[in-house]
């Protein structure tokens, strides 16, 4: 698979074309951003880290029935995925407040929700990001009542995997973000999960183990992902 022209710059990762329609290449970058890009740092190794833990998680959701776009490693920075249609709504899992939660409802960090509640915002940095709802997405056109359905399935069903598997580690997966995308018709989860897009938190001491050490100015964010990675078994010895 041949990389070509450079599609598209986010935060934290480049999309390249290849010589194949149907697949692009991703670059993890060692960039980390918050609150919208007005905090940006080099983090040393994390972009090999994120790409090792992305495709060690992409793998397990496999296992468990689930399609993603992820089809190979490439290189310890580079995976070839799917080329999706990106539907531009983030689909939002809470097991216990915290974040953006607890500052519109005032309700204190760490109270697990019983069940779990699941959101939608709408992918637009200029925005922020704001909080949407199904009607709303389906009236906009960014998405069709079937696939957000879909989506809400998926959504529930990687909970199911991943918190039984950080539970495995010591673990509490509080919250986490999912994108998707249609490929010939069906929907792919897509995008990346990693400590960038959800919370982990140490069961016992609720240390935070995911990008709020870097949001937060906690220190050792490639630390505590590695950290993360090792317990729940993924292998980061030739990185």
């Amino acid at each position: 698979m041949q990389k070509q022209e450079l599609l598209y710059t986010g935060k934290a990762k480049s999309v390249y074309q290849t010589d194949d329609a149907d697949h692009l290449i991703l670059v993890f970058r060692d960039d980390a951003s918050a609150f919208n890009g007005e905090k940006i740092a080099q983090l040393d190794r994390k972009g090999k880290v994120n790409n090792r833990f992305n495709a060690f998680i992409m793998q397990k959701l496999a296992d468990a029935g689930i399609e993603t776009h992820f089809a190979e490693l490439l290189s310890p920075t580079e995976v070839l995925v799917k080329k999706l249609k990106m539907i531009p709504v983030e689909c939002v899992i809470r097991n216990y407040a915290a974040g953006s939660l607890c500052r519109r409802l005032g309700v204190e960090e760490g109270i697990e929700l019983t069940p779990p509640t699941f959101e939608l915002f709408f992918k637009d940095d200029a925005l922020g990001d704001p909080m949407v709802n199904e009607s709303q997405a389906i009236a906009l056109g960014w998405a069709t009542a079937e696939q957000l359905e879909q989506m809400k399935k998926i959504t529930y069903q990687v909970n199911d995997v991943l918190k039984a598997l950080f539970e495995q580690g010591g673990m509490l997966l509080v919250d986490f973000k999912l994108e998707f995308g249609v490929f010939h018709d069906r929907i792919v989860l897509g995008d990346e999960f990693s400590p960038d897009g959800c919370r982990l938190w140490d069961k016992e001491t609720k240390k935070k183990l995911d990008k709020d050490r870097f949001r937060q100015g906690l220190g050792d964010v490639v630390e505590a992902y590695e950290e993360v990675a090792h317990r729940i078994g993924v292998d980061l010895s030739d990185i």
